[in-house]
């Protein structure tokens, strides 16, 4: 960084006003890397026939600085169609200034608008291990997780003003015998995990090789060196203040880098870090999935909040470290540990809490004051911080996975092949047209928020395969998305898969073995439905757009609730082969009484009849009336 003095040299003045970029009616330096020549968009297309990611992440260290001979600056490249290179760190072009002006804009509003708790908070989680800030994302699991991998901190807090010197985490003189920062001890009860953490955040995954390759300013120093009105003032460090936009959190002001060609800003280490540790957690302790996403991307945001970072550089952190873990957790020299990792976890916290691998999940979101416990709220949370300024232009183009990026759910949907959660991660991406996220391979696009609901689309036809008897995700699992596409669902094995979603699939729905959970209305999609054995179930009343077909030992189960239509609505034609059965259960809100005639399927033709009609009453039995367009119950008492 230029001394205090050399700000206003006249070289440094004639710079400033030879590469600037208006923002906010103001003027901001845009600077370029020195150590790669950038000629216009020279991203992964430069190198020749490149390896994947996965299979050369290790050449991710200081010697390598371009996207040649380094695959994370190749999967960064993106940003080169955004920022060209120059001859020092000050100086380079910049290819889509309205990108860094929105970048700058919503940098200036976000610390301008900031709270003191924000600030405060995010001098916390500057300071703080960042394995052990992800931590929280365990929620109710996480205090069970901390002492039994005896992970600590000394960072808890933010002093009231600027520290005089620079603030690193360490161990607490009081902390028990063993303990260690970040994830913990080795030597721990988790020790595994915590090894796994640390392997995926090993020696090639540092951003420091991109920050090097790319040297993009950090906010606040785009507004030290903007010819804006100097107040005569000067900061904690001795240099200038001016009538800047950014505001760095005070209690920051000593942590920054004083080397501005060592301090780039692009990609953030602290949200490479973050998501890194977040997707090690998610690996063994999926059950947390989606909330130590939504974690990882709130503490990155903390990033922004502080002034340190901008959204540009949190996007660079969270694309690097999206591809680095998937190439470890895919690297078969880990495959040891990230089994020992996921199996030590489940043991540790169903013996803790006397759950089983079943009943894990619901254990781990049973807490209502849980800060991650509203899906939808970290759904709305997510969403937005995947592309923050960044608008989608260009035409829509589709996505092939990178390869190996299946790993990252490999743990989340076990169930399914690795092809098959290949397809999860295609069918709920991010489109294309996002410019920093179209790099080499497109890690940028994808959306683990998403995935872990899985399909948003059935591309082709889908069958799934859940066996109880393995436990866990294999048993049960809820697909939450929106699905669409032309293809068609078959649901096998013993365990149970639940819909949510307002599924819009034309290829039908088969249910064969198991037991499949409508909980939406349009839950079964567009197609016909055929239910060859198994279970279907339904929390709710449920319409099909299509046919309805049932078959010998296949069961439909449905409410019962009073003063409401029909549970099953069919537009096409209702078939009842022999030795199907309907099972009802009376609604607890609106309960059916005695003498009630109930509707239960309302269609255009009914043909057949069940086998069986059974209610879950001791008082009262149900009587089926059927008639050529439906049928009701009759409730008599027993």
């Amino acid at each position: 960084m230029p001394s205090p003095a050399g700000l206003n040299s006249p070289s440094a003045v004639n710079r400033r006003r030879f590469l600037k970029v208006s923002f906010g009616g103001s003027a901001a330096l845009v600077a370029a890397p020195t150590l790669v020549s950038w000629l216009g968009a020279a991203d992964a297309k430069a190198a020749t026939s490149p390896l994947p990611f996965v299979d050369d992440y290790k050449t991710n260290v200081l010697t390598n600085l371009t996207p040649e001979t380094n695959a994370v600056v190749r999967v960064l490249g993106g940003f080169a169609q955004v920022w060209k290179t120059g001859s020092a760190w000050n100086t380079g072009t910049p290819l889509r200034p309205e990108i860094l002006r929105a970048n700058m804009r919503y940098c200036a509003a976000l610390t301008g608008a900031r709270t003191e708790a924000q600030g405060r908070e995010a001098f916390v989680y500057d300071r703080q291990h960042q394995s052990y800030a992800m931590i929280a994302g365990l929620g109710t699991l996480a205090d069970l997780y901390k002492a039994g991998a005896k992970a600590v901190t000394s960072i808890t807090s933010a002093p009231d003003t600027t520290p005089a010197t620079t603030i690193s985490d360490a161990v607490p003189a009081d902390a028990p015998a063993g303990s260690a920062l970040g994830a913990g001890s080795y030597t721990s009860d988790l020790g595994q995990v915590a090894r796994l953490v640390d392997t995926v955040r090993g020696p090639y995954a540092s951003g420091n090789p991109g920050k090097y390759a790319f040297q993009y300013p950090r906010p606040w120093r785009m507004n030290e060196d903007s010819e804006v009105v100097d107040t005569g003032k000067t900061d904690a460090l001795g240099y200038p203040v001016y009538d800047s936009k950014v505001v760095v959190v005070p209690q920051l002001l000593r942590q920054r880098g004083t080397s501005a060609t060592d301090d780039g800003g692009f990609p953030s280490g602290h949200t490479n870090a973050f998501h890194l540790a977040a997707l090690a957690f998610a690996y063994a302790v999926p059950e947390r999935f989606q909330e130590l996403v939504t974690r990882a991307l709130e503490l990155s945001h903390t990033r922004i909040m502080s002034g340190m970072h901008s959204t540009v550089d949190v996007m660079g952190g969270r694309i690097m470290a999206t591809a680095l873990a998937a190439a470890t957790l895919a690297d078969p020299a880990n495959a040891d540990l990230k089994a020992a990792a996921r199996a030590q976890a489940l043991a540790h916290f169903t013996g803790k809490t006397g759950t089983t691998a079943d009943t894990l999940f619901a254990y781990a979101h049973a807490d209502a004051s849980d800060k991650y416990a509203d899906r939808d709220a970290n759904r709305r949370a997510a969403e937005p911080r995947l592309t923050y300024v960044l608008e989608r232009q260009g035409r829509k183009e589709p996505l092939t996975v990178p390869k190996g990026a299946e790993v990252l759910l490999e743990t989340r949907q076990p169930y399914l092949t690795a092809e098959q959660r290949r397809e999860v991660l295609r069918t709920t991406a991010l489109p294309s047209g996002y410019v920093l996220l179209d790099g080499f391979e497109q890690w940028g696009r994808l959306n683990l928020f998403a995935a872990a609901d899985g399909y948003g689309s059935f591309d082709s036809d889908v069958t799934v395969t859940l066996d109880a008897a393995k436990g866990g995700f294999h048993a049960a699992d809820a697909w939450r998305n929106d699905i669409e596409g032309d293809g068609s669902l078959t649901k096998r094995g013993s365990g149970t898969l639940t819909l949510t979603g307002h599924n819009r699939h034309h290829g039908g729905t088969v249910v064969e073995e198991g037991t499949l959970v409508a909980g939406h209305a349009a839950a079964l999609g567009q197609g016909d439905v055929r239910l060859t054995g198994g279970t279907l179930r339904a929390g709710q009343p449920v319409r099909v757009r299509g046919t309805w077909t049932q078959s010998k030992g296949a069961t439909l189960e449905l409410p019962l609730r009073r003063h409401h239509g029909a549970a099953l609505t069919v537009s096409g034609r209702v078939t009842l082969g022999q030795g199907s059965v309907l099972s009802l259960r009376l609604d607890d809100r609106q309960p059916a009484r005695a003498g009630d005639v109930v509707p239960v399927i309302d269609t255009c033709a009914l043909r057949g009849q069940f086998d069986t009609v059974e209610l879950n009453s001791a008082t009262l039995r149900a009587v089926p009336v059927y008639t050529a367009d439906g049928l009701s119950v009759r409730l008599l008492k027993r």
